[in-house]
C-alpha cells in the first residue's frame, strides 16, 4: 500500500499457530456458521471498482470510501474514462478521505497504466498487479481475492491483531502474519478466510475494548486479556 500503518504492539511471537488442526478447524467453522456469505464492505461493480475503493481506503474507513464512490463511480466507472476525469477530478470526488491528494495521484497513474498495457481491463496477476502505482501486496490481495477468487488473505490491521491475539498466526509483521495464515488456514477455510477476519476484527475483536462475551471463538482464543461483561 502506498500509505504507513501503524501496527500494533505485540510480544515476540512462536513459529507457529498456537492452536492444533482441530481447534484451527473449529474456529473456521464457526465463523462460517455465523456469517456463510462474508463479502467486502466496499460497493463496488468490477474489478477495477473494487481496486479503486481498496486503494483508497488505505487510512480510511470503507464508509467513507463509499460515500465517495457512489458518485466518482457514477461519471468514471471505467479506467479509460478516468482518466479522462483527471488527477483534479477524481481530487473533488475524494476530498473527503485522508490523502486525497496522494490517492487522486495514483488512482490516475494506475488507471493510465490499465489504459496503456492492459486494454483497461485489471491485471489477474499479482505481479501486474503490483506494478500499478500506489498498488502494494495488501492491495493486490484483496482484488486477488475478491475479484477473482484467489484463496489469499490480505492483512490488515484488524487481521494483523486477530491472528496475533486468537493464537491462529501470530507474527511480528504482516508478511510474517499472512504466510503463517496461508499454512495454518485448513484449505476448504482459505477463500473466504480474509472476509471472516476482517469482519471479525472490525466488530467482535476491536483493538480498544475487544466483545469477548458476543464471541463464538472466545473459548478457542489465547488472548489473555478478555473482557468479561458487555
Amino acid at each position: 500500500m502506498p500509505c504507513a500503518q501503524a501496527w500494533p504492539k505485540m510480544a515476540r511471537p512462536r513459529t507457529e499457530s498456537k492452536l492444533d488442526a482441530v481447534a484451527r478447524r473449529q474456529l473456521f467453522e464457526r465463523l462460517r456458521a455465523s456469517n456463510p456469505r462474508p463479502a467486502t464492505e466496499l460497493v463496488y461493480r468490477s474489478p477495477f471498482q473494487l481496486l479503486v475503493s481498496v486503494m483508497l481506503s488505505a487510512q480510511a474507513t470503507d464508509r467513507s470510501v463509499n460515500r465517495a464512490t457512489k458518485q466518482l463511480f457514477r461519471v468514471a466507472a471505467t479506467p479509460g474514462a478516468m482518466l479522462a476525469l483527471g488527477e483534479d477530478g477524481v481530487a473533488g470526488y475524494i476530498r473527503t478521505i485522508g490523502l486525497w491528494r496522494v490517492k487522486a495521484r495514483h488512482v490516475i497513474a494506475a488507471s493510465r497504466l490499465l489504459v496503456e498495457r492492459h486494454r483497461g481491463r485489471v491485471p489477474r496477476a499479482r505481479k501486474a498487479l503490483e506494478a500499478l502505482p500506489g498498488v502494494g501486496r495488501k492491495t493486490a490481495n484483496v482484488v486477488l481475492n475478491t475479484a477473482f477468487g484467489v484463496p489469499t488473505i490480505a492483512v490488515d490491521t484488524h487481521i494483523f491483531r486477530v491472528a496475533n491475539r486468537t493464537g491462529l498466526a501470530p507474527g511480528r509483521n504482516v508478511r510474517e502474519v499472512e504466510d503463517r495464515l496461508m499454512n495454518a488456514v485448513p484449505e476448504e477455510f482459505r477463500a473466504d478466510a480474509h472476509h471472516w477476519l476482517i469482519l471479525h476484527g472490525r466488530y467482535i475483536c476491536k483493538a480498544r475494548r475487544p466483545a469477548c462475551p458476543d464471541c463464538v471463538i472466545a473459548d478457542l482464543c489465547h488472548y489473555g486479556d478478555k473482557t468479561v461483561s458487555r
